[in-house]
């Protein structure tokens, strides 16, 4: 179902856009590109023209809360549902089932055999993917062992905990060698140490010349991990691009510690910087950088005698570009979701 998150009016060219098409195209030939994007199901409209480029071998995040169509996006991508409008390529292809060995796909919904042993877990998928089950269970033997499984390749899928299940059903998507990896929402449901493990999994991919695309809802996955980002909103992909550049697209902030409160210097900071007294007496102003630059901004606080503490330059995350390209309703729906998944 589609979540009734803000997002600009479809055609809409926000100054974010405009310096999107200015960006020159990549060099590295395309993964996936996509372009009008459109499906509905049952009349309502699930994604609304989303247009989306991934150059082989990079890092790229699909970001949106729950219901901004992120997975109908991704399975439109694969072949999976073909969209009402638009047209996507993968690998150049636009058949993307004609093409299926190259690409390893992880679902959200996970699902393995629960009598199947780890081996045989991975072997089967493999088979899928054109492997043999013998090349499948030696394949997934090593994968297993290098993961840290090894003691588990006999156990049955019913007898590992979630996120080793999760990891076998993972390492089922690799086996077979793809040269395009798809993960729908794959930390849901794991815990932090699983996490990080994932992470080192999804760099060590893209070191090895992989193209790997996920989806999240939570931003400092994306934040640490991706070259570029599509933030999706309401079926809609208001910002596609680098991850530094939606960054950049708000200014960076100024937090100054000051020992004293009023003071001419205080005609050096904007009128509407935030302020904040501390316990120990201190007061902290958050301002964006001035025009006139730091260095004239720290002129005037030295000579008007404000008591200068502490001066830092902090670069926005990517959480307040989300929030500033898809809107307060997406961020809270965003929000949400974490909490949703940290209470699971």
């Amino acid at each position: 179902m589609l979540n009734q998150t803000e997002a600009p009016p479809r055609g809409e060219t926000s100054a974010i856009a405009q310096q999107q098409a200015q960006q020159q195209a990549p060099e590295r030939p395309l993964a996936i590109e996509a372009k009008g994007l459109v499906k509905r199901f049952d009349g309502t409209l699930a994604v609304d023209g989303v247009d989306i480029s991934v150059p082989e071998g990079a890092i790229y995040g699909i970001l949106g809360p729950n219901g901004a169509g992120k997975t109908t996006t991704l399975r439109m991508l694969l072949g999976i549902i073909d969209p009402d409008e638009g047209v996507r390529r993968v690998f150049g292809h636009d058949r993307p089932h004609d093409i299926a060995r190259l690409i390893g796909y992880l679902p959200e919904e996970r699902g393995l055999y629960p009598t199947m042993k780890c081996d045989e877990a991975i072997a089967f998928m493999g088979a899928l993917r054109g492997l043999t089950l013998e090349e499948g269970r030696k394949r997934g033997r090593a994968l297993l062992e290098a993961h840290g499984l090894g003691h588990a390749i006999d156990r049955q899928i019913r007898q590992l905990s979630k996120g080793m299940a999760q990891t076998v059903q993972l390492l089922g998507t690799l086996v077979h060698r793809p040269r395009l990896v798809v993960l729908d929402e794959p930390f849901s449901g794991l815990d932090a140490i699983n996490q990080g493990k994932l992470e080192v999994m999804i760099r060590d991919l893209a070191g090895q010349g992989t193209t790997v695309i996920f989806s999240t809802h939570v931003i400092h996955h994306a934040e640490r991990l991706c070259d570029d980002v599509a933030i999706i909103a309401g079926g809609r992909v208001p910002y596609a691009g680098s991850v530094d550049a939606a960054r950049d697209s708000i200014p960076a902030q100024v937090r100054l510690e000051t020992r004293n409160r009023d003071g001419r210097w205080r005609a050096a900071l904007p009128e509407d910087a935030q302020h904040d007294v501390k316990a120990n007496g201190g007061h902290f102003w958050f301002f964006p950088v001035p025009d006139s630059g730091i260095e004239t901004l720290l002129k005037q606080l030295i000579e008007g005698d404000a008591g200068v503490l502490s001066l830092s330059i902090e670069r926005a995350g990517l959480h307040d570009a989300f929030v500033e390209i898809a809107g307060a309703a997406a961020a809270r729906a965003l929000e949400a979701d974490n909490a949703a998944g940290a209470s699971a």
